[in-house]
């Protein structure tokens, strides 16, 4: 039996003996790339000017008046000459807002100017 393990042991080594150098060579590192020239001196950037004012159309700003009276305050807003809102703030109580219907003529009492508007944001897909 001594026999039949000698050609296969032989044939073993001779393969190990192959495989050395190439083992070997894998962990000699690369030569290094030579180093980079260093960064040019840095100079500081000029002021940056300030942007042009952009020259607003007033007729489109609206016009706030402002009305202290005995135990309130009144603000009311204008665009072009026509009422927008008023705020009303007492006293005594929180703020509430006087607004146009959709016709202009009346104006309705609202808590807040939020529309009520609330967008829905389902999860459709996650990843």
């Amino acid at each position: 039996m001594s026999s039949s393990r000698s050609p296969l042991c032989l044939a073993l080594a001779v393969a190990l003996l192959a495989a050395a150098p190439a083992a070997f060579a894998q962990g000699t590192p690369p030569p290094r790339p030579p180093a980079p020239p260093p960064p040019p001196l840095l100079e500081p950037l000029p002021e940056i000017p300030a942007p042009p004012r952009l020259a607003g159309d007033p007729d489109l700003e609206p016009q706030v008046t402002i009305t202290r009276r005995e135990g309130e305050t009144v603000e009311q807003a204008r665009v072009n000459g026509r009422l927008v809102w008023v705020k009303v703030t007492p006293r005594n109580g929180p703020p509430y807002f006087l607004v146009p219907d959709g016709s202009g003529n009346i104006f309705v009492r609202r808590d807040s100017l939020d529309t009520g508007l609330r967008v829905p944001m389902w999860l459709l897909l996650e990843f």
